[in-house]
């Protein structure tokens, strides 16, 4: 790739249509992306309440297919995906040799020898450079493949509902966190119960010349029950609300795992050896003997919103550091999710505060998420 191609901002199958529905198009991770179509807080509601469609095609999906593809996986990464049943999906991680987070994945498996891996789009290519040099040895093929996929998510209540109607798919019998090919519209998918909301829907992977008219077959389908085309910013919003992290903000190549709370992904009893399984166990020692700071959510008591890198803080003393934040449409407050010391991490602790210019605003320490929705 030359330097003028590297630079250039991509562009998905689906630029068109955004920019005709009058999006705020950003770069985000090298990708020109809509921000938001309208008001991102009646986007957020739309999705809590009714539903919304997103053009994730920015997201980086790595094919591993071979006699050792769950040989090799189970070696690049912290999860056991050798156990993961095919027509499933595991949310996992890749670290570092020192236990640092290069990037945290959803695998789905589907066949018995072929996985599709899905990166963050800023990480895209790291994690594909990674796989590939890890793969050296094994029977298994990476291949990229961020340009044979399209990807649409319908998320929300009436997600369902719009689903079934352009499909014969087998939606009642489709688990959270598994995915099966259909036909939707009369496009090929594999139609997957994943998202990134904190509400029942679907993540559509379709090639990309079908995009265009899958996404309006949706948007015709969810016409009278609400559906809303939805930008990035609300996409950002109902994740944090959903206390479901953000690589770049809750995890870091300075974090392992264990660090961001998320240490029931590394599975130390896979066969095998696994890149970081010795740093891995150093830091699930240390976690088991001091605890590290932790990860938890604070609710604004006034209306200035933390960023961040905004220092939280206790009795004048920095305690902790905002990793994200935003005003929570649900809430109505501002919210934010931050690292603090463990002494001041259970829910309704006193006296905590956020640090926003000088100023310490207080804040109520509570536990994650701040949004659940009713199953």
């Amino acid at each position: 790739m030359s330097s003028t191609e590297s630079t250039a901002v991509r562009r998905t199958a689906l630029d068109a249509l955004h920019r005709s529905l009058g999006a705020t198009m950003t770069d985000f991770a090298g990708w020109d992306m809509p921000l938001r179509y309208g008001s991102e807080r009646d986007e957020h509601h739309a999705v809590r309440t009714r539903a919304g469609l997103f053009d994730l095609s920015h997201m980086g999906e790595i094919t591993v297919s071979g006699p050792q593809a769950a040989e090799l996986l189970n070696f690049a990464l912290v999860g056991d995906l050798a156990a993961v049943g095919t027509g499933r999906a595991r949310y996992t991680m890749i670290c570092r040799a020192d236990g640092g987070i290069l990037d945290d994945l959803i695998v789905y498996r589907l066949a018995g020898n072929e996985y599709m891996v899905v990166a963050n789009a800023s990480n895209a290519q790291v994690v594909l450079d990674a796989l590939v040099e890890r793969s050296a040895g094994f029977d298994a093929e990476v291949r990229d493949d961020r340009d044979a996929y399209a990807l649409i998510a319908v998320q929300g209540p009436q997600s369902p509902g719009i689903l079934k109607s352009l499909t014969d798919a087998d939606l009642d019998g489709l688990k959270y966190y598994a995915g099966l090919p259909g036909a939707v519209a009369g496009v090929p998918a594999l139609i997957a119960r994943t998202g990134y909301t904190g509400e029942d829907g679907f993540e559509l992977f379709v090639k990309p010349e079908h995009a265009v008219e899958l996404w309006q077959a949706l948007t015709e389908a969810g016409e009278g029950v609400g559906l809303v085309p939805c930008g990035l910013s609300c996409r950002d919003t109902l994740r944090l609300e959903a206390g479901m992290p953000l690589y770049g903000h809750e995890l870091s190549t300075s974090l392992t795992p264990f660090d961001a709370g998320l240490g029931r992904v590394v599975k130390f009893q896979k066969e095998g050896d696994f890149v970081g399984r010795e740093a891995l166990a150093a830091a699930a020692a240390r976690a088991e003997e001091k605890p590290p700071r932790v990860l938890v959510g604070l609710v604004a008591e006034g209306r200035r919103v933390p960023r961040a890198g905004y220092k939280v803080v206790a009795g004048g003393e920095a305690i902790g550091e905002v990793t994200s934040g935003a005003p929570s449409p649900t809430l109505g407050k501002p919210i934010a999710m931050a690292y603090v010391d463990a002494a001041h991490a259970a829910p309704g602790t006193q006296g905590v505060g956020v640090d926003i210019r000088g100023a310490h605003e207080p804040y109520e320490v509570v536990a994650l998420p701040f949004y659940r929705r009713e199953k």
